[in-house]
């Protein structure tokens, strides 16, 4: 009888989707839709674990933490009507093809053969250019072109919800109808903001906007969900009216609708811009060189006021489109170069996560850049968060790198920090930059003092900026003093694999350590103190030649280090000696480089290299920081593995970084939409 009501369901869906779409250049878990900051990051799930194999229409797409965002999008072609996104249960149009960009998510559907939709989530990166990346918008495109050769009558539709404001669905929602320069708008915000405060993991402050063009063709209408949706169903338009009866988010669903006429279509194409975002005039609070307070959005400084920040992006679609497609091919070209069309599955995929958890804040003369360290832990720029994202950032821009440590140096060095070893993160809360001032921060110290030298001095080397080492020259030497007397042999302490448990003599954290002083000795040649990097450098290569004793296995078959020391049947991914490489240190042999990479594929399961020995799960920043520094067959296989695990892993959430190599499953931990992920890019700094 099971058996008998599952057959129907599944004939039910197939029957409801029609022909399978394909998915290029895989199939993700999740795909980001709107994918912005911490709070703009809506997604559809596709893996078989919830969601509906990735399909735009009859699933409602969600918030990074997995509730609705309620997105609804409706074609009304010749008097029918047809669902292109969300609205489970209606009459879907047919998805054919899905592609997905470093910076869009393209969908393409088919109308009972009569019309093509080409339908593109753009959320754009662009490196070079802060006031655009500064504002918290995302774009999308609905393209519409006759199949068949004859004109149709089209009208197109879409609307939020108010579920986007607030994570409490019983909060009062507020909102009100307007025009600007052309734009037509629906500005939806909470009726009794609460400022830095987070619901659900969704901002409870700041109002949303969702626009489009103002033309003749356009109406609009807020109101019940059924009731707009209806309106437009039965007469192709809107009434152009709004509801005044503010309330709960979940009571009678209030949704924000347009709906534009696109008259007759043939096969020259018609379509209709949205944009969605979210205006704060402040974004964080911060304790840094003065006392704790908040600080506003960056945008702020480019803009007088939310709705010419909307009017800008708005009418900016067409130039931020070509950037954002330079960027694309910028990454696909240098991604394919490295490692091949597997590696670009795998970047391209990343791109918009990592920057997704980030927020600019500050003014032109003095910004920062905010990391959330989203679904682990909530942390503020979470120093063993923003080591595994760095290479992203150093890929795209290296001073986005800076704008993120700046912080953590202003911190400490007003004082805020009582411990000698390096801070683990600015504040336990996104987001709430409220520092460890007690020093009760969740305790790292030989990972975020290794952490800071390597990125500090990864940052200097891009960048030509020395400066910035002599600045915090002070503090990167208080960090080094601390790693000379612990790296050699580490005490029980966990590393950012928190969640794998503490352990003493920790093979792969005693070598980040290590790197961490001959790093310092590398910044004190670049700053003029020879003295300190004659010091160091003998020290760090007094410890190597100390750890290629304790760390390797050498009469196994074949010789591996260790998971930590002694214990000879362990081993792990030394993905700390990648910081080696990228810096060009040369501390570790070549030996153990080659070593390592004729082990790994001894012990790789299907979906990759277990992190180590205590378990079957791994984590994929990890995997992208190894096969950055393994020889070819080996990169291949780290790199064919993990894009494989992307197109068939069940796990249904935004993109998680720990996963069973065997089962392709989430293991204990539930990790989504973290910024690690930003590690894929670590391959394209090692070319």
């Amino acid at each position: 009888m099971q058996l008998c009501r599952l057959g129907l369901l599944v004939a039910s869906f197939i029957a409801s989707i029609g022909a399978q779409s394909t998915f290029s250049p895989a199939r993700p878990p999740s795909i980001p839709l709107a994918v912005r900051s911490p709070y703009l990051s809506t997604w559809l799930n596709a893996g078989s674990d919830g969601g509906n194999g990735g399909y735009l229409a009859g699933q409602w797409p969600v918030f990074w933490q997995n509730q609705v965002t309620g997105w609804c999008g409706l074609i009304r072609v010749d008097g029918n009507v047809y669902t292109w996104m969300g609205l489970p249960g209606s009459k879907t149009v047919n998805q054919t093809a899905f592609e997905y960009t470093s910076t869009k998510s393209i969908f393409t559907m088919n109308v009972e053969n009569k019309l093509e939709m080409n339908i593109t989530f753009m959320s754009p990166i662009t490196p070079s250019d802060i006031k655009r990346q500064s504002l918290v918008f995302s774009y999308l495109n609905v393209e519409v072109s006759s199949l068949d050769g004859q004109e149709h009558d089209v009208q197109v539709y879409a609307d939020i919800s108010a579920e986007w404001v607030s994570g409490d669905r019983s909060a009062i929602a507020e909102w009100e109808y307007g025009t600007t320069d052309g734009v037509a708008y629906h500005k939806v915000h909470r009726q009794t903001p609460l400022a830095f405060s987070q619901v659900n993991e969704q901002g409870e402050w700041g109002n949303w906007y969702w626009a489009t063009d103002a033309t003749n063709g356009m109406s609009y209408q807020s109101g019940v969900d059924t009731a707009v949706r209806g309106q437009f169903s039965q007469n192709g338009k809107l009434a152009n009216s709004g509801d005044t009866n503010f309330r709960a988010v979940s009571s009678s669903w209030p949704v924000f609708g347009f709906s534009s006429d696109l008259g007759s279509v043939g096969s020259s194409p018609a379509s209709m811009l949205f944009s969605l975002g979210l205006t704060q005039d402040e974004a964080v609070q911060f304790a840094g060189s003065s006392d704790y307070g908040p600080l506003p959005s960056l945008w702020k400084s480019y803009f007088d006021t939310e709705l010419a920040a909307l009017s800008f992006f708005h009418h900016d679609y067409s130039a931020s489109s070509s950037v954002a497609t330079a960027f694309d091919n910028r990454v696909a070209t240098d991604s394919i170069a490295t490692a091949g069309q597997d590696y670009l599955t795998i970047t391209s995929l990343s791109a918009r996560q990592a920057f997704g958890a980030t927020q600019l804040c500050g003014t032109k003369d003095h910004m920062y850049l905010f990391l959330k360290e989203i679904s682990s832990d909530g942390n503020m720029n979470t120093v063993d968060v923003v080591f595994p994202a760095y290479p992203i950032f150093l890929y795209t821009n290296p001073e986005f790198l800076k704008l993120v440590l700046d912080p953590l140096y202003e911190n400490q060095e007003a004082g805020n920090y009582p411990n000698d070893y390096a801070m683990h993160d600015l504040g336990s809360n996104y987001p709430n930059a409220t520092g460890h001032s007690d020093g009760s921060d969740e305790k790292m110290p030989l990972e975020e003092c290794g952490n800071m030298l390597i990125m500090t001095l990864a940052y200097a080397q891009k960048s030509g900026n020395n400066e910035y080492l002599s600045a915090h020259y002070d503090l990167l030497k208080q960090w080094t003093s601390y790693l000379v007397e612990d790296a050699l042999y580490p005490a029980n302490q966990i590393s950012t694999d928190d969640f794998a448990g503490s352990l003493a003599n920790q093979t792969n954290l005693a070598l980040k350590g290590m790197i961490g002083i001959q790093a310092m000795s590398v910044i004190a040649e670049r700053t003029g103190n020879t003295e300190d990097a004659a010091n160091y450098s003998s020290i760090a290569h007094d410890y190597i030649t100390k750890w290629q004793d304790l760390a390797i296995a050498k009469g196994a078959t074949p010789p591996h280090t260790t998971l930590s020391y002694g214990d000879t049947n362990s081993h792990g991914l030394l993905y700390n000696l990648f910081a080696d490489a990228q810096l060009g240190l040369d501390l570790v042999p070549q030996s153990v480089y080659q070593m390592q990479s004729d082990f790994y594929p001894t012990v790789a399961n299907k979906y990759g290299v277990p992190l180590d020995t205590r378990h079957t799960y791994t984590k994929g920043d990890w995997e992208c920081f190894t096969a950055a520094i393994t020889s070819g067959n080996t990169r291949s296989m780290f790199i064919k593995d993990l894009a494989t695990w992307i197109n068939e892993t069940p796990t249904n959430r935004a993109l998680t970084d720990l996963y069973d190599t065997v089962s392709g499953n989430y293991p204990q931990n539930t990790f989504v939409a973290r910024p690690v992920m930003g590690g894929a890019f670590a391959p394209l700094l090692v070319r």
